[in-house]
């Protein structure tokens, strides 16, 4: 293997964990509105983080990946993509909620 120094490694890491950073991005802007009592739309968030890393984990290839690639393919797509469509569900259906 050959191994790659400077500016070169540098923005080929950065490309590896742009996925994730997104991801992580929109999560900490939900959690964010949790903090503010939004927490319905904060939860809407966390759930559309999960189903856009599903969307990620089908489309990009592995070399672009990093943490978003946990186990097998379809396994990660079914698992992000099932939790997230559950957690929008029960945020949109909870009637009250925190501090009501």
């Amino acid at each position: 293997m050959i191994t790659v120094t400077g500016r070169r490694r540098w923005t080929e890491e950065i490309g590896r964990y742009t996925a994730f950073g997104l991801v992580m991005a929109v999560v900490a802007a939900g959690v964010a509105l949790i903090f503010l009592y939004h927490w319905r739309i904060g939860s809407g968030l966390i759930g559309g983080s999960l189903l856009v890393g599903a969307g990620l984990r089908a489309l990009l290839p592995e070399n672009q990946l990093a943490l978003i690639a946990v186990r097998r393919k379809l396994t990660d797509i079914v698992l992000y993509g099932g939790l997230g469509l559950l957690i929008i569900f029960i945020a949109a259906t909870i009637t009250g909620g925190p501090l009501d």
